[in-house]
Order: structure tokens, then sequence, then C-alpha cells
């Protein structure tokens, strides 16, 4: 079996962050393991607290992990001190393993500063380099060209995505998917790999049921990668699962409930879903 690590933050309602790594590479085949970076007290209405973890129990866990098991593809979310990327970057630049996928992981869906302002540098020279693909939204891809002072400020419209996805492969990375979740009409991630430009749509679905879409796909995208399949073939399949997972989506909560991972597997076990 394959084994994928996700480095992120734990969410205590279980729709993003870890939890939601965890159940997404499972869904997807592959052996999760995970390393904690904060411990987040949130639910469906928000974000209300964040204990970030130090640096030497970030390292250890990820020492403990490298030394023991073989590692067939990172996930990396939340990380927002410079601490936390610095030992990050410090340890996969130390074991290097071959498929990562950064999600740029920002600010939450109710609004809540997930990185700290003065990490949006060191996650752009630290993280994106190492990656093999960086899944921004369009928020934080606007948030990344702020930072590195490009002369796109607004993305608007998909021929902006595509010139921000150009804009942000220059700061290393092996290729980008920007997604196009908080565009109008259907849902277009852009991808570019220095190469090519490719759209990937898919009708967009009314449900307010949304919470760790983000990080679902991206760990999708990182089991579907350590399976072997190509950077094309693991975004078509990542994003097939995503889709499903969004239309029988969960409505947990008062607020934004998360997506059902574990559709499919629900479907085939006789079992009900929504």
């Amino acid at each position: 079996m394959k084994k994928v690590l996700t480095i992120a933050g734990s969410d205590s309602c279980g729709g993003a962050g870890v939890q939601a790594d965890l159940k997404s590479l499972s869904a997807n085949g592959v052996y999760a393991m995970s390393v904690i970076t904060a411990i987040t007290a949130q639910n469906t209405m928000g974000v209300f607290d964040v204990l970030d973890l130090g640096e030497d129990i970030i390292k250890a866990q990820i020492d403990a992990i490298f030394t023991d098991i073989n590692v067939d593809a990172v996930k990396i979310g939340m990380v927002s001190q410079i601490t936390t990327i610095n030992a990050i970057s410090e340890k996969l630049e130390l074991y290097k393993p071959k498929n990562i996928v950064l999600d740029p992981v920002m600010i939450s869906k109710s609004g809540y500063s997930l990185l700290k302002p003065e990490s949006k540098s060191a996650l752009i020279k630290k993280l994106i380099p190492l990656a093999s693909l960086i899944t921004p939204n369009v928020p934080e891809a606007e948030e990344i060209l702020q930072e590195i002072n490009s002369d796109i400020k607004k993305i608007e419209t998909v021929e902006d995505m595509e010139k921000a996805a150009k804009e942000m492969y220059k700061l290393g990375c092996k290729s980008v998917l920007l997604k196009g979740g908080h565009m109008v009409g259907d849902a277009v991630d852009v991808f570019y790999d220095g190469k090519e430009i490719l759209h990937f749509t898919s009708s967009r679905i009314n449900t307010k049921n949304t919470h760790g879409t983000g990080c679902t796909l991206s760990s999708a995208i990182a089991a579907n990668l350590a399976l072997g399949h190509d950077m094309k073939e693991s975004i078509k399949n990542s994003k097939e699962y995503i889709t499903t997972a969004i239309k029988h989506s969960l409505d947990i909560g008062h607020g934004v409930g998360p997506t059902n991972h574990f559709y499919e597997l629900y479907k085939k076990a006789g079992m009900k879903n929504d």
C-alpha cells in the first residue's frame, strides 16, 4: 500500500485540515499519516482560536515518519508561523520525498487568517520551490502575487487565472493548479506546468456545504500521485472525487458543512449517505 503524509493543522470539527486530509487520503486508496502543525478550535461556523505547535515537535514528528516509513507523497496545508515553515522545509530538503503537494492555506472560509502576514514571504521562498504542485484558490493567488509585487492585482477572468498561474510558476514549483471555486459560473481550475495551460472544468454545485474542499482536493491529488498517476491524471481523478464529495455534502452544524469523503464507499456498502 502506498503511504502519504499530510503536514497541516487540526480541525476540531473534522471538516478541514488534518482530519479532512486523512479522510481524503484513505478514500483515495492510500495509507494516511499526519504531522500536526497547529491545533484549531473551529466548527462549521468559524475558527475561534489557534495554538501553533513548536518547531521541535514538528521536526520530531517528521523525523518519526521518515526514519521508519517510506513516504510516497506529502501534502502540506496550514503552516502559519515562520518557524513552522523553516522546520518543514529543512526536513523535506533532508528527506527529499518524490511528490509534494502544497495547498497554501491563508484564510478560512469564515475569514480567519490561518497564515500570519509575516509568514507569507517564508512560504513563498521556502516551500513553494519544493512543491511538485501548488493549489491556491483565487484569494490565495492574489495574496501571493501581491507579496511578490506582481502586476496582476485582481483575478477576475479565466484569462487572469492563466496569467496568474504562469506568474506563480516562476516561483520555483513544478506546476500550478489555480482553483476557480471563488469565480462566477462553472468551476474552472487552471493548470500550468511551464509547458502548457489546461482547464479542468466542473459544474458548480448549489450547496453551502463546502468546508474543507481545498484540503480534500490537494490530499486526493497527493494520493493519486503516490499511486503512480501522472500529474494531469491525478488532478482529473481528484476533481471527480471532490465533485462527488461536494454533490453529496453533509448538512452538519449551523454553518458551512463538510464534504462527504466516503460517499462512494458508503454507497458500495449499502449505507445511507445523505
